[in-house]
């Protein structure tokens, strides 16, 4: 940015549904803090991807958005352009506001749980299961096939690209996919009791299992992994990593 944007007050904000819980806003909320900002991050929790227009035209120095469940994919025909990234994964979480109010989307979720993930790997890692089909799940999956890691879909409906229903797994299955993302919202608070339904018995200690939910910081998922042995990882690390490449993003000239 240049000076007189350094200087000024500017806005940035969540894009979702539902997202009172959300960790965005206190991250940043902390950083401006921290780093003596004059900046402000709010929710827009709306019920219709539409009413982002709305938000464009009325919120003044709206310089960056964040984009959560369940607008990933559904808010990219509202954009004027798309990262190149962006395009390949087909989901945004990032949008960037130009001094020109285009609309400029990006994917950081990808970034962040690439190197968040990377630390854990081990020579055996080499086939992934992705629980989930939804806007996280693509850049999952293209973080995966940047670690050439294979990957393969688990879902609780077949449709094109998903290999597995739930029904299908057994502890064959499971044994032969060293890493396991839950990519959905089951077991988010409040519903701390639930869990994906898969055949934790085949989990092992050279299992990686991987929650991107990151409140509970324990979702039972991953307690089930650490019963059997199994290193878990949740999704606060990655929300940290994608969160300063997003302010990375924005800031660009």
């Amino acid at each position: 940015m240049d000076n007189a944007q350094d200087k000024s007050k500017l806005k940035f904000g969540l894009v979702g549904k539902n997202i009172s819980y959300s960790f965005s806003r206190g991250y940043f909320a902390d950083k401006f803090e921290h780093e003596e900002l004059p900046h402000s991050y709010v929710n827009f929790d709306i019920q219709h991807i539409e009413e982002l227009n709305a938000i464009i035209k009325t919120t003044p120095g709206l310089k960056g958005l964040n984009v959560t469940i369940p607008y990933k994919e559904a808010v990219i025909p509202m954009l004027d352009d798309l990262n190149k990234r962006a395009r390949k994964i087909g989901a945004v979480n990032t949008i960037r506001i130009t001094r020109y109010q285009k609309l400029i989307g990006y994917n950081t979720d990808y970034y962040g749980f690439k190197n968040s993930l990377k630390p854990y790997l081990k020579k055996y890692h080499k086939r992934a299961l992705i629980l989930g089909t939804g806007g996280a799940s693509k850049a999952i999956a293209y973080a995966l096939k940047k670690l050439k890691i294979q990957y393969d879909y688990v879902s609780r409906h077949e449709k094109e690209g998903v290999k597995f229903l739930y029904s299908d797994l057994t502890d064959d299955i499971i044994s032969s996919y060293h890493i396991i993302i839950n990519c959905t919202p089951i077991g988010t608070f409040p519903n701390v009791n639930e869990c994906p339904d898969i055949p934790y018995d085949a989990i092992t200690e050279k299992h990686i299992l991987y929650d991107l939910i990151y409140n509970p910081e324990q979702t039972k998922f991953l307690s089930c992994g650490d019963i059997k042995g199994a290193t878990t990882i949740n999704g606060l690390e990655m929300l940290k990593l994608q969160a300063e490449k997003s302010w990375d993003i924005w800031n660009k000239s």
